[in-house]
Protein backbone atom coordinates (compact mmCIF):
# COMPACT_ATOMS: atom_id res chain seq x y z
CA UNK A 1 0.00 0.00 0.00
CA UNK A 2 0.95 3.03 -0.77
CA UNK A 3 2.07 5.33 1.87
CA UNK A 4 -0.09 8.46 2.77
CA UNK A 5 0.26 12.11 1.50
CA UNK A 6 0.25 14.33 3.95
CA UNK A 7 1.68 17.72 2.29
CA UNK A 8 0.84 19.01 -0.87
CA UNK A 9 2.58 21.92 -3.30
CA UNK A 10 6.37 20.99 -1.56
CA UNK A 11 8.19 22.20 -4.39
CA UNK A 12 7.95 25.69 -2.73
CA UNK A 13 9.83 24.32 0.11
CA UNK A 14 13.38 24.93 -1.25
CA UNK A 15 12.45 28.10 -2.33
CA UNK A 16 11.74 29.78 1.33
CA UNK A 17 15.59 28.96 2.86
CA UNK A 18 17.44 31.79 2.23
CA UNK A 19 14.74 34.08 2.24
CA UNK A 20 14.17 32.94 5.98
CA UNK A 21 17.85 32.90 6.71
CA UNK A 22 18.43 36.43 5.46
CA UNK A 23 15.09 37.42 7.70
CA UNK A 24 16.49 35.71 10.95
CA UNK A 25 19.95 37.82 10.29
CA UNK A 26 18.18 41.20 9.61
CA UNK A 27 16.15 40.89 12.67
CA UNK A 28 18.73 38.66 14.81
CA UNK A 29 19.85 41.61 17.31
CA UNK A 30 16.41 42.44 17.80
CA UNK A 31 15.50 39.05 19.48
CA UNK A 32 19.01 38.88 21.29
CA UNK A 33 17.98 35.71 24.40
CA UNK A 34 21.03 34.60 26.44
CA UNK A 35 21.16 30.91 24.84
CA UNK A 36 22.29 32.61 21.57
CA UNK A 37 24.75 34.26 22.94
CA UNK A 38 26.89 31.38 23.95
CA UNK A 39 25.72 29.02 21.90
CA UNK A 40 27.24 24.99 23.34
CA UNK A 41 25.29 22.03 23.03
CA UNK A 42 24.45 21.74 26.69
CA UNK A 43 23.76 25.48 26.26
CA UNK A 44 21.18 24.88 23.64
CA UNK A 45 20.05 21.46 25.13
CA UNK A 46 18.64 23.20 28.63
CA UNK A 47 17.54 26.01 26.63
CA UNK A 48 15.46 23.78 24.40
CA UNK A 49 13.56 21.94 27.56
CA UNK A 50 12.82 24.93 29.12
CA UNK A 51 10.93 26.72 25.83
CA UNK A 52 8.62 23.87 25.79
CA UNK A 53 5.73 25.01 27.31
CA UNK A 54 7.09 28.38 28.26
CA UNK A 55 7.07 31.83 26.39
CA UNK A 56 10.82 32.61 26.07
CA UNK A 57 11.14 36.07 28.09
CA UNK A 58 9.57 34.11 30.74
CA UNK A 59 12.29 31.34 30.49
CA UNK A 60 15.65 33.39 30.73
CA UNK A 61 15.74 34.17 34.40
CA UNK A 62 15.26 30.10 35.33
CA UNK A 63 17.92 29.86 31.82
CA UNK A 64 20.54 32.01 34.20
CA UNK A 65 19.56 30.79 37.51
CA UNK A 66 19.90 27.43 36.27
CA UNK A 67 23.41 27.48 34.72
CA UNK A 68 24.55 29.79 37.39
CA UNK A 69 24.36 26.58 39.96
CA UNK A 70 24.50 23.79 36.92
CA UNK A 71 26.94 25.11 33.97
CA UNK A 72 27.99 21.66 32.92
CA UNK A 73 26.93 17.92 32.45
CA UNK A 74 28.93 16.82 35.06
CA UNK A 75 26.89 19.11 37.31
CA UNK A 76 23.28 18.39 36.42
CA UNK A 77 24.02 14.46 36.22
CA UNK A 78 25.28 15.29 40.13
CA UNK A 79 22.68 17.57 41.37
CA UNK A 80 20.66 16.18 43.86
CA UNK A 81 16.96 15.70 43.13
CA UNK A 82 15.69 18.55 46.00
CA UNK A 83 17.64 20.77 44.34
CA UNK A 84 17.22 20.23 40.83
CA UNK A 85 13.44 20.86 41.42
CA UNK A 86 13.95 23.57 43.80
CA UNK A 87 15.75 25.27 40.21
CA UNK A 88 12.91 24.32 38.13
CA UNK A 89 10.56 25.44 40.53
CA UNK A 90 8.10 27.78 38.19
CA UNK A 91 8.67 26.36 34.78
CA UNK A 92 6.34 23.87 35.33
CA UNK A 93 6.08 20.39 34.09
CA UNK A 94 8.81 18.83 35.89
CA UNK A 95 9.33 15.52 34.63
CA UNK A 96 11.43 17.88 32.48
CA UNK A 97 13.93 18.29 34.62
CA UNK A 98 13.83 14.96 35.98
CA UNK A 99 14.39 13.57 32.37
CA UNK A 100 17.40 16.50 32.06
CA UNK A 101 19.18 14.68 34.93
CA UNK A 102 18.51 11.45 33.83
CA UNK A 103 19.89 12.10 30.33
CA UNK A 104 22.82 13.93 31.91
CA UNK A 105 23.52 10.61 34.01
CA UNK A 106 23.60 8.76 30.09
CA UNK A 107 26.04 11.73 28.82
CA UNK A 108 28.53 11.47 31.61
CA UNK A 109 28.56 7.25 31.32
CA UNK A 110 28.30 6.91 27.82
CA UNK A 111 29.85 9.66 26.27
CA UNK A 112 32.54 10.98 28.14
CA UNK A 113 30.14 13.75 29.28
CA UNK A 114 29.90 15.54 26.09
CA UNK A 115 26.57 15.60 24.12
CA UNK A 116 26.81 12.99 21.17
CA UNK A 117 27.48 15.24 18.11
CA UNK A 118 24.16 13.01 15.90
CA UNK A 119 20.72 13.12 15.54
CA UNK A 120 20.26 9.50 16.41
CA UNK A 121 21.87 9.16 19.84
CA UNK A 122 20.57 12.22 20.82
CA UNK A 123 17.47 10.99 20.27
CA UNK A 124 18.44 8.35 22.04
CA UNK A 125 18.87 10.46 25.02
CA UNK A 126 15.87 10.54 28.26
CA UNK A 127 13.54 13.57 27.15
CA UNK A 128 15.01 14.37 24.57
CA UNK A 129 12.64 14.14 20.89
CA UNK A 130 12.90 15.10 17.31
CA UNK A 131 12.40 18.49 17.59
CA UNK A 132 14.66 18.89 20.32
CA UNK A 133 17.47 16.77 18.71
CA UNK A 134 16.64 18.48 15.77
CA UNK A 135 17.10 21.84 17.52
CA UNK A 136 20.78 20.61 19.23
CA UNK A 137 22.31 19.33 16.30
CA UNK A 138 21.38 22.01 13.76
CA UNK A 139 21.92 25.37 16.57
CA UNK A 140 24.93 23.70 18.72
CA UNK A 141 26.41 21.52 16.24
CA UNK A 142 25.58 23.09 12.47
CA UNK A 143 24.46 19.92 11.38
CA UNK A 144 21.95 19.63 8.48
CA UNK A 145 18.84 18.18 10.66
CA UNK A 146 15.20 19.69 10.23
CA UNK A 147 13.44 20.85 14.03
CA UNK A 148 9.90 20.34 13.36
CA UNK A 149 7.93 21.92 16.09
CA UNK A 150 4.56 23.29 15.73
CA UNK A 151 5.97 26.76 14.76
CA UNK A 152 7.33 24.86 11.61
CA UNK A 153 4.21 23.17 11.23
CA UNK A 154 2.15 26.24 11.18
CA UNK A 155 3.88 27.98 8.91
CA UNK A 156 4.60 25.21 6.31
CA UNK A 157 0.63 24.25 6.52
CA UNK A 158 0.10 27.70 5.53
CA UNK A 159 2.74 28.15 2.93
CA UNK A 160 1.68 25.15 1.41
CA UNK A 161 -2.40 25.18 2.02
CA UNK A 162 -1.62 21.49 3.26
CA UNK A 163 -4.90 20.47 5.30
CA UNK A 164 -2.84 18.74 7.63
CA UNK A 165 -3.45 16.81 11.39
CA UNK A 166 -0.16 18.73 12.39
CA UNK A 167 -0.75 16.57 15.75
CA UNK A 168 0.12 13.63 13.64
CA UNK A 169 3.98 12.26 14.13
CA UNK A 170 3.53 10.56 10.94
CA UNK A 171 3.17 13.79 9.18
CA UNK A 172 5.90 15.74 11.03
CA UNK A 173 8.38 12.92 10.08
CA UNK A 174 7.17 13.64 6.68
CA UNK A 175 7.89 17.20 6.42
CA UNK A 176 11.07 16.22 8.57
CA UNK A 177 12.24 14.15 5.58
CA UNK A 178 11.04 16.95 2.83
CA UNK A 179 13.25 19.39 4.60
CA UNK A 180 16.60 17.58 5.23
CA UNK A 181 17.34 17.97 1.65
CA UNK A 182 17.21 21.51 1.85
CA UNK A 183 18.48 21.87 5.08
CA UNK A 184 22.08 23.79 5.09
CA UNK A 185 25.22 23.05 7.51
CA UNK A 186 27.33 25.01 9.37
CA UNK A 187 25.73 28.27 11.17
CA UNK A 188 23.22 28.75 8.77
CA UNK A 189 21.40 25.28 10.10
CA UNK A 190 21.10 26.94 13.26
CA UNK A 191 20.17 30.10 11.98
CA UNK A 192 17.07 28.29 9.66
CA UNK A 193 16.07 26.72 12.60
CA UNK A 194 15.48 29.52 14.86
CA UNK A 195 14.09 31.59 11.78
CA UNK A 196 11.07 29.04 12.00
CA UNK A 197 11.23 29.83 15.48
CA UNK A 198 10.78 33.63 15.57
CA UNK A 199 8.52 33.15 12.21
CA UNK A 200 6.24 31.18 14.09
CA UNK A 201 6.54 33.48 17.50
CA UNK A 202 6.20 36.47 15.96
CA UNK A 203 4.73 36.96 12.87
CA UNK A 204 2.93 33.18 11.53
CA UNK A 205 0.76 33.09 14.68
CA UNK A 206 -0.95 30.21 16.29
CA UNK A 207 -4.23 32.68 17.52
CA UNK A 208 -5.51 35.54 15.73
CA UNK A 209 -4.06 36.52 12.52
CA UNK A 210 -0.69 36.61 11.33
CA UNK A 211 1.20 39.67 10.92
CA UNK A 212 1.34 38.72 7.07
CA UNK A 213 2.85 42.38 5.94
CA UNK A 214 6.00 41.75 7.73
CA UNK A 215 6.25 37.98 6.66
CA UNK A 216 9.39 37.18 4.40
CA UNK A 217 8.03 34.27 3.05
CA UNK A 218 4.17 36.24 2.01
CA UNK A 219 4.92 36.04 -1.79
CA UNK A 220 5.29 32.21 -1.62
CA UNK A 221 2.74 31.18 1.06
CA UNK A 222 -0.28 29.94 -0.95
CA UNK A 223 -3.00 30.29 1.83
CA UNK A 224 -1.96 34.42 1.82
CA UNK A 225 -2.33 34.30 -1.44
CA UNK A 226 -5.90 32.79 -0.87
CA UNK A 227 -6.60 34.86 2.56
CA UNK A 228 -6.84 31.62 3.79
CA UNK A 229 -4.42 31.90 6.58
CA UNK A 230 -6.51 31.05 8.96
CA UNK A 231 -8.22 28.05 7.77
CA UNK A 232 -4.18 26.84 8.26
CA UNK A 233 -3.38 24.21 10.14
CA UNK A 234 -7.19 22.78 10.28
CA UNK A 235 -8.64 23.13 13.68
CA UNK A 236 -8.64 20.26 16.12
CA UNK A 237 -11.70 19.93 18.42
CA UNK A 238 -9.94 19.74 22.44
CA UNK A 239 -10.69 17.21 24.77
CA UNK A 240 -12.39 18.97 27.67
CA UNK A 241 -9.74 19.36 30.70
CA UNK A 242 -10.82 17.08 34.01
CA UNK A 243 -12.56 19.51 36.85
CA UNK A 244 -10.85 18.53 40.59
CA UNK A 245 -11.80 19.86 43.48
CA UNK A 246 -9.26 20.00 46.39
CA UNK A 247 -9.12 21.64 49.86
CA UNK A 248 -5.99 22.54 50.47
CA UNK A 249 -3.87 23.25 54.46
CA UNK A 250 -1.18 25.28 55.30
CA UNK A 251 -0.84 24.15 58.59
CA UNK A 252 1.50 25.64 60.96
CA UNK A 253 3.47 24.98 63.86
CA UNK A 254 5.05 28.01 65.17
CA UNK A 255 7.52 29.12 62.36
CA UNK A 256 7.30 26.17 60.68
CA UNK A 257 4.72 24.04 57.40
CA UNK A 258 3.74 21.04 57.13
CA UNK A 259 4.61 19.39 53.60
CA UNK A 260 4.67 15.97 51.83
CA UNK A 261 6.38 14.70 48.85
CA UNK A 262 3.46 13.46 46.10
CA UNK A 263 4.39 9.85 44.79
CA UNK A 264 6.65 9.38 42.30
CA UNK A 265 4.67 9.23 39.40
CA UNK A 266 2.11 10.80 37.80
CA UNK A 267 0.99 14.74 38.25
CA UNK A 268 3.69 16.52 39.97
CA UNK A 269 5.88 13.55 40.56
CA UNK A 270 8.32 13.70 43.55
CA UNK A 271 7.51 17.01 44.60
CA UNK A 272 6.80 18.71 47.74
CA UNK A 273 3.26 19.83 48.04
CA UNK A 274 1.10 20.83 50.85
CA UNK A 275 -1.37 18.55 52.57
CA UNK A 276 -4.94 18.36 51.31
CA UNK A 277 -8.06 16.31 50.43
CA UNK A 278 -10.81 15.56 47.83
CA UNK A 279 -13.63 17.97 47.72
CA UNK A 280 -14.77 21.96 49.21
CA UNK A 281 -14.83 22.15 53.05
CA UNK A 282 -16.63 23.96 54.70
CA UNK A 283 -14.85 25.89 57.70
CA UNK A 284 -16.51 23.66 60.27
CA UNK A 285 -15.88 20.75 57.67
CA UNK A 286 -12.32 21.19 57.59
CA UNK A 287 -11.79 22.04 61.49
CA UNK A 288 -13.45 18.49 61.78
CA UNK A 289 -11.40 17.11 59.30
CA UNK A 290 -7.97 17.98 61.05
CA UNK A 291 -9.52 16.93 63.93
CA UNK A 292 -10.31 13.67 63.24
CA UNK A 293 -6.40 13.12 61.72
CA UNK A 294 -5.46 14.03 65.36
CA UNK A 295 -4.21 17.79 65.42
CA UNK A 296 -5.02 20.06 67.72
CA UNK A 297 -5.79 23.06 65.90
CA UNK A 298 -5.78 26.88 67.42
CA UNK A 299 -7.32 28.97 64.73
CA UNK A 300 -8.36 28.42 61.30
CA UNK A 301 -8.87 31.19 58.65
CA UNK A 302 -10.30 30.50 55.07
CA UNK A 303 -7.78 31.68 52.38
CA UNK A 304 -8.71 32.86 49.08
CA UNK A 305 -9.66 30.44 46.13
CA UNK A 306 -7.58 29.86 43.20
CA UNK A 307 -7.70 27.86 40.27
CA UNK A 308 -4.24 26.10 38.43
CA UNK A 309 -4.83 24.38 34.82
CA UNK A 310 -2.74 21.41 33.62
CA UNK A 311 -2.64 20.13 30.54
CA UNK A 312 -5.13 17.54 30.95
CA UNK A 313 -7.12 18.65 34.52
CA UNK A 314 -8.06 21.59 36.22
CA UNK A 315 -7.66 21.92 39.88
CA UNK A 316 -10.45 24.46 42.01
CA UNK A 317 -9.12 24.67 45.23
CA UNK A 318 -10.17 26.30 48.23
CA UNK A 319 -7.52 26.83 51.19
CA UNK A 320 -7.40 27.01 55.13
CA UNK A 321 -4.95 28.96 56.91
CA UNK A 322 -4.43 26.97 60.02
CA UNK A 323 -2.66 27.74 63.67
CA UNK A 324 -1.88 24.63 65.53
CA UNK A 325 -0.89 24.46 68.98
CA UNK A 326 1.34 21.53 68.48
CA UNK A 327 2.48 19.39 65.30
CA UNK A 328 0.60 16.64 66.34
CA UNK A 329 -1.62 14.45 64.01
CA UNK A 330 -0.95 13.63 60.23
CA UNK A 331 -2.82 13.65 57.01
CA UNK A 332 -2.06 10.49 54.87
CA UNK A 333 -0.56 11.30 51.79
CA UNK A 334 -1.69 9.66 48.45
CA UNK A 335 1.77 7.54 49.10
CA UNK A 336 1.64 7.18 52.46
CA UNK A 337 4.06 10.05 52.91
CA UNK A 338 4.70 11.40 56.17
CA UNK A 339 4.46 15.27 56.62
CA UNK A 340 7.41 16.91 57.26
CA UNK A 341 7.64 20.67 59.00
CA UNK A 342 9.65 23.14 57.53
CA UNK A 343 10.78 26.75 58.18
CA UNK A 344 10.02 29.42 55.83
CA UNK A 345 13.89 29.79 54.72
CA UNK A 346 13.88 26.14 54.21
CA UNK A 347 11.00 26.84 51.85
CA UNK A 348 12.52 29.80 50.02
CA UNK A 349 15.93 27.77 49.46
CA UNK A 350 15.64 23.95 49.79
CA UNK A 351 11.76 22.35 48.80
CA UNK A 352 10.34 22.65 45.09
CA UNK A 353 6.63 23.77 45.73
CA UNK A 354 4.96 23.77 42.54
CA UNK A 355 3.00 26.82 41.09
CA UNK A 356 -0.43 25.14 42.12
CA UNK A 357 0.25 25.12 45.90
CA UNK A 358 2.17 28.51 45.54
CA UNK A 359 -1.48 30.14 45.80
CA UNK A 360 -1.73 29.25 49.41
CA UNK A 361 1.84 29.72 51.10
CA UNK A 362 2.70 32.75 53.03
CA UNK A 363 3.74 36.03 51.30
CA UNK A 364 7.03 36.12 52.94
CA UNK A 365 8.16 33.14 50.62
Amino acid sequence: MKNKVYWQNTDTLPRIIQPLIRWYKSQERERALPWRDDVTPYHTWISEIMLQQTRAVAVIPYYERFLAALPDVASLAACPDDTLMKLWQGLGYYSRARNLKKAAVVIEEQYDGQLPYDFASLLSLPGIGRYTAGAIASIAMGLPSPAVDGNVLRVVSRLTMSNVDVTSLAARKELEALLAPCYPSGKDAGALTQAFMDLGATVCLPHGAPHCLHCPLARLCLAHSEHAELAFPPPKKKTPRKQEKLTVFLLRDGDRIALHKRPEKGLLAGLWELPHTTGHLSSDEARLFLIKHGFDVKSLQALPSAHHVFSHVEWHMQGFDVTLNASTGTIVAENNAPLIWATLTELTKTYGIPSAFQYFLPHEI
